[in-house]
């Protein structure tokens, strides 16, 4: 079984430090997975390098670890990749984070668009930000990327549409396109995926992304969910000018 994965999110790890377990870590690896000192796991910071450490100290409501050398690591994706992402319904959103890290992107920007189900105040989305930050760590965790996606603030579609950076090659899916991501050149720099959300953009969205910059790219003859394209296009980017060998 592979050593759990820890991240430290506001602490700059050294090597031979003696560090404190966050709560959360705390409850994964003591209340949970019950380790005991003398037991090891793997740190990270964010900052592109993993620590081995080992557990010293265990109480009832901390736990303190040692940490090894450094170790630099690199799993990051070759595209500097951002999802656009219109935001779904409840679990939905949750899969298309957690699968776009998996997937090695490299910054999310949830959207509020047209046909977007999800209504909350400002409070509520702040809470579902923290939310979403648990997610992306989680998955990082899980698949042993050292350097942590960049999540923005929820923004409305047209607002981020007219303020955005357009550099590189910027696409949306499009059902009605004539071309897939095959009939496109290689990425000289930034990529951008914009997905909409149940029901997709609708016309008036889908005009604005094009006269913004993005060209729409059909994803096979079939309609996929939200939550399935955004993953099965991020996929297909990956596998065409991505790091799948």
């Amino acid at each position: 079984m592979a050593a759990p994965r820890i991240y430290f999110e506001h602490l700059a790890l050294a090597d031979d430090a003696t560090v404190r377990l966050p709560d959360t870590a705390f409850r994964h690896l003591i209340q949970v997975l019950r380790l005991r000192p003398g037991e090891n796991f793997v740190a990270f910071d964010g900052s592109g390098r993993e620590y081995p450490a080992e557990l010293v100290d265990v109480g009832k409501r901390e736990a303190v670890a040692r940490l090894g050398p450094a170790i630099d690591v690199d799993r990051e994706s070759p595209l500097d990749l951002t999802l656009a992402q219109c935001v779904s319904k409840g679990d939905r959103m949750d899969y298309t984070l957690q699968k776009a890290v998996e997937l090695g992107v490299t910054r999310i920007v949830p959207l509020l668009s047209q046909r977007s189900v999800v209504k909350l105040d400002a409070e509520r989305w702040e809470k579902k930000l923290e939310h979403w930050r648990g997610v992306i760590v989680s998955a990082c965790e899980q698949s042993g990327r050292t350097r942590m996606p960049a999540l923005a603030a929820i923004a409305p579609l047209p607002g981020w549409l007219d303020t955005r950076d357009r550099a590189g090659l910027a696409v949306t899916l499009d059902p009605l396109a004539a071309q897939g991501l095959r009939s496109l050149s290689p990425p000289n720099g930034p990529l951008t995926l914009l997905v909409g959300p149940e029901g997709g953009l609708d016309d008036a969205e889908l005009r604005r992304a094009h006269a913004g910059g993005f060209t729409g790219i059909r994803m096979g003859p079939r309609v996929l969910r939200t939550e399935t394209a955004g993953v099965a296009a991020l996929a297909a980017l990956q596998a065409l000018w991505g790091d799948w060998d």
